[in-house]
């Protein structure tokens, strides 16, 4: 319901842009310089800075997200006039050189819903960069973070529970880290299988942006909706979106040599049986990454409930554990049939 909710509003705020005169327009030279600016108004990419109208060429949502402490995200995507992206064989998306894709995290219950912070991905003629913005006090503009910070944020899970958490704010390398595909950034989130364009973006409106929208099939499960796919479907969808941008080939966990993308075989290099790459406390002494049927001797299990910096998984963006994801996993491995089973 959230997910329908954000995609109308967010609909409906670009809509908002065509009436009551011209409409604000984002700094397109500076998008496409090299500067990073400290406030984030510079860029013009919200109408009187307010972070609920969004300047955008269109706002999308993701059928399987990725798990932030719970945090509710609005994302939308800037793309010059006059340009389209294209939709590669494998799925990724080729944006063309002066789109921004935007992404702001906040919590329904904290400070009236208003993000904590705003994260830029900027495809400018040199790469990809990423700059992340945090909300001033005043809620009037957002300041440049290279570095990163830790925002102290109080909200309630969805089972009820409260979590007071230092919230971590990703600093520039750390974005890299996440975004890193063979030495080069390159976005995560909006991909052909997992992209949901807002409802009453169709047709001609989506080939302004996009070459080939035909190519734009969102297969992907919603990892918490039954309906939408088998336990295992779901369990990978999650996988594939929370672990294999680092855990694939080219990626900053290769060699680990467990790949978990949406397209990967469900084999030993899935985890199946995979014994650990490296003596350490990640396998919490367990043999196998995922144990057939056993998922409480399963150390994927054991890495995704853990907080300890020195075990948990993933490593970067998750200060409480994912109860229900893990669940969905747990259920997953538990209803493998067990060796010799």
């Amino acid at each position: 319901m959230k997910r329908a909710v954000a995609a109308l509003a967010a609909a409906l705020l670009l809509a908002s842009g065509a009436s009551g005169g011209a409409p604000p327009r984002v700094d397109q030279a500076l998008i496409d310089g090299d500067a990073m600016p400290p406030k984030l108004s510079a860029f013009g990419l919200f109408a009187a800075n307010d972070p609920a109208r969004p300047v955008a060429s269109f706002a999308y949502t993701l059928n399987t997200p990725l798990f932030s402490d719970y945090a509710e995200k609005h994302r939308f995507i800037s793309i010059p006039a006059g340009t389209k992206a294209h939709v590669r064989e494998d799925g990724t998306i080729d944006f063309p050189v002066g789109t921004v894709i935007v992404k702001s995290f906040g919590w329904p219950d904290r400070d009236g819903g208003r993000p904590v912070e705003t994260r830029l991905l900027i495809h400018r003629a040199t790469g990809w960069t990423a700059l992340p913005y945090i909300w001033d006090a005043d809620g009037q503009d957002a300041s440049l973070a290279i570095a990163g910070r830790r925002v102290p944020v109080t909200f309630k899970s969805p089972d009820g529970e409260a979590h007071s958490i230092r919230y971590a704010v990703p600093n520039k390398n750390q974005c890299k880290e996440c975004h890193n595909l063979a030495g080069v950034i390159e976005p995560i989130g909006p991909n052909a299988r997992n992209l949901v364009l807002p409802a009453a973006m169709t047709g001609d409106a989506t080939r302004l942006y996009f070459d080939n929208p035909e190519a734009l099939k969102p297969v992907l499960p919603r990892w918490d909706d039954p309906k939408s796919g088998t336990v295992q479907e779901r369990a990978r969808a999650y996988l594939d979106v929370n672990c294999s941008h680092c855990h694939n080939p080219q990626g900053s966990a290769s060699n680990s040599g467990l790949f978990l993308r949406w397209t990967d075989p469900v084999g030993v290099n899935y985890g199946i049986g995979k014994r650990p790459t490296a003596a350490g406390r990640g396998s919490g002494g367990m043999d196998f990454a995922i144990k057939p049927g056993d998922p409480d001797h399963s150390f994927l299990i054991y890495r995704l409930e853990s907080l300890d910096p020195g075990i948990a998984m993933p490593e970067l963006g998750r200060g409480v554990v994912h109860k229900e994801g893990v669940a969905l996993l747990r259920q997953w491995i538990a209803e493998m049939p067990k060796e010799g089973g």
